[in-house]
């Protein structure tokens, strides 16, 4: 089943040029997941109902073609399989002429909402979502596991606020990117906007955490990984390039 939603690109959604940023698009494919998940009785609204949430645990987008303020978008989500406890989604973004501008795969955990642990997806849950198996926007079905590198370069430091954090008590996964803007040297981050950007999530962030966000550029890729004040927890692996 491939499900559809239009987007409108809003002021609060381009950077230079007047182009849509990445954070609004990872923004767009956000949203369009969970409303094909409500849209099969398994959303947010339905919570109390099925106790259990899709907790994201990767994003990986690659920007073909970047449209500009006041265009609209259609974009196209689906699952592409359901392994036990897991679920893979992918997403391709069309202009207002059908151009494909954005391709991105993402991988989702089943939660159950009252004890926070993991829950198996169950055939009648499953069935719902109609996977279309084998239609993959990426050539590499999986998404492979990012190393943590050896060295970095620079450090930076944030505490998360209460504006950070969403409805399950955590910061918003969108919101490690915005960490990881911030940890960019300068002659870095001027040269948005990026083209690739992945992210792999391990560990929540709450509010009132402090974590450090570390810097480094191996092979034209720009690395950050958020790590908590004593080094010992893992948050997240982040790529821009």
């Amino acid at each position: 089943m491939i499900y559809k939603e239009k987007f409108k690109i809003g002021l609060k959604d381009v950077w230079a040029k007047n182009e849509v940023s990445n954070i609004a698009i990872l923004e767009y494919l956000e949203d369009i997941a969970a409303y094909h998940s409500d849209s099969v009785g398994i959303g947010v609204n339905t919570t109390e109902e099925t106790h259990v949430n899709w907790l994201l645990l990767d994003w990986e987008l690659e920007v073909l073609k970047r449209p500009k303020y006041g265009q609209v978008l259609e974009i196209h989500t689906w699952s592409r399989g359901i392994e036990k406890f897991y679920a893979f989604r992918d997403f391709e973004v069309y202009d207002e002429e059908n151009n494909l501008c954005a391709i991105a795969t993402s991988k989702w955990l089943l939660v159950d909402s009252k004890t926070a642990k993991i829950a198996r997806v169950e055939p009648e849950i499953a069935d719902r979502y109609q996977s279309e198996v084998g239609k993959c926007v990426f050539k590499d079905k999986k998404i492979e596991k990012l190393r943590e590198p050896k060295e970095y370069i620079s450090e930076t430091t944030y505490t998360a606020r209460r504006r950070d954090i969403d409805i399950i008590g955590h910061m918003h996964n969108l919101y490690y990117l915005y960490l990881a803007y911030e940890a960019l040297p300068e002659e870095e981050y001027n040269k948005r906007p990026f083209n690739h950007i992945r992210i792999q999530y391990k560990n929540q962030i709450k509010l009132g955490e402090t974590v450090k966000c570390k810097y480094v550029k191996e092979n034209d890729k720009n690395i950050i990984v958020i790590k908590s004040e004593d080094d010992k927890t893992l948050h997240a692996t982040i790529e821009i390039y």
